[in-house]
């Protein structure tokens, strides 16, 4: 029996929500979209192996913030929960290079902010989650290894071993966003404090400064050939020496402590995605409308139509498994709609992919070039299917969920 009712179907915003839907889709209009050519320039000029922040993104983020635009994604800074700040991703989902940062919403330090807000001490949060509220440093998160299935987070190698009133970090990460951009100031590092211990209270985290011995940034990892300004990095942790109070949390709590921070986050991912496949068909409708194939507009073409409609149904169906997820997570918290996340994240970056997919189908040539922005939005939305747990991790959690439930309809002929 669902103890909400019907509750969990009132998708409708608040009346805070809909300001923030109003003067998002302003700053979306006449600010945000008109500038992408200026940061597509920026990176052209300094080349990819540069990572310095873009002025447009500087100068973005200051008329964010006087918008009242900053911080959404936190309920304790915006006012709003999960459901409002979902339509407010999406709409940042169009323009995945520039609005997330802009209104400093971008991962991995939504993440992190949500962290050190559930599990730091006072100490920690005055030394880093006011700089990254306030948008003056950045953050970096590094549980992913190359040596081992990091599908499975309870195989990380990374040790924290402790000693007197230290901490001693030795191991090797990597798609550790964030990493190469200048203002990044903190790694959250997690790793096995206690080997022998239950499966899921072996690992906890601590927080590894920026110029900190022993660690480094041995390289920016690109995603499909391009590079990222703020960079997805391999770093290295040799004999990296903290102080006891970096901890945190709690130690073995660093399981348990990365499913509440992927939780709500992987929502968030999931609505900025079917932001971007909202363009992408968008693009696939003007550019059918406008092109014309053997006599006639590709848009009267029945194969075309088909993908159009296609694309519009998964879109819409898509969307609604994710209001209702970020309905759930507002009623009753993050770990009792953890099944829903688990379905949400399995199917969106999917449809996300096949979207822009076959908007680049209908622009030919152009589709993959540089000239259109499907390329860029494409490699990122497949890679999605791998990150925040690959597509099979999710299912197999739908599928035990569903074998725990034990309806037993079929018995009943």
């Amino acid at each position: 029996m669902n103890p909400t009712g019907g509750a969990e179907l009132d998708l409708r915003p608040s009346e805070r929500g809909l300001a923030l839907r109003h003067e998002l889709l302003d700053f979306m209009t006449t600010s945000v979209l008109p500038a992408e050519g200026e940061l597509a320039e920026h990176r052209r000029s300094v080349g990819p192996d540069d990572h310095s922040v873009p002025p447009v993104v500087l100068r973005l983020m200051a008329e964010a913030r006087t918008r009242g635009l900053w911080n959404l994604f936190l309920p304790s800074e915006s006012g709003i929960g999960q459901l409002d700040y979902a339509s407010l991703a999406e709409i940042t989902g169009w323009s995945l290079d520039l609005a997330p940062a802009a209104t400093n919403g971008q991962a991995p330090d939504t993440g992190n902010m949500e962290l050190l807000h559930l599990f730091g001490t006072e100490e920690q949060k005055v030394r880093w989650l006011g700089p990254l509220l306030d948008g003056t440093i950045r953050s970096a998160f590094a549980m992913t290894e190359p040596e081992v299935a990091s599908s499975d987070a309870s195989n990380i190698e990374t040790r924290i071993v402790r000693d007197g009133d230290d901490y001693v970090v030795n191991g090797r990460k990597w798609w550790t966003s964030g990493a190469a951009d200048p203002r990044c100031a903190v790694v959250i590092v997690m790793g096995k404090t206690d080997p022998a211990a239950e499966r899921h209270r072996q690992q906890s985290m601590v927080l590894v400064p920026i110029g900190t011995p022993g660690l480094t940034v041995v390289r920016d990892v690109p995603v499909f050939g391009r590079h990222d300004q703020h960079g997805h990095c391999e770093i290295r942790l040799d004999d990296v020496r903290v102080p006891v109070s970096h901890l945190l949390g709690e130690e073995g709590g660093g399981f348990a402590a990365a499913q509440a921070r992927l939780g709500p986050g992987r929502i968030h991912h999931c609505m900025r995605a079917l932001g971007a496949a909202e363009r992408a068909l968008d693009l696939m409708v003007d550019r059918a409308n406008g092109r014309i194939a053997f006599g006639r507009p590709l848009g009267e073409q029945g194969m075309v139509q088909r993908e159009i409609a296609l694309s519009r149904l998964e879109i819409d169906q898509a969307r609604l498994m994710c209001l209702r997820t970020a309905r759930l997570i507002d009623l009753r918290g993050n770990r009792a709609a953890a099944t829903e996340v688990a379905q949400v994240k399995a199917i969106v970056p999917g449809v996300a992919a096949r979207v822009i997919d076959r908007a680049i189908q209908v622009f030919g040539g152009a589709g993959v070039s540089d000239d259109v922005p499907l390329a860029t939005m494409y490699g990122w939305h497949r890679a999605m299917r791998i990150f925040d747990g690959p597509d099979e991790v999710h299912l197999r959690t739908v599928a035990r969920a569903e074998q725990r439930a034990g309806r037993g309809l079929g018995a009943r002929g």
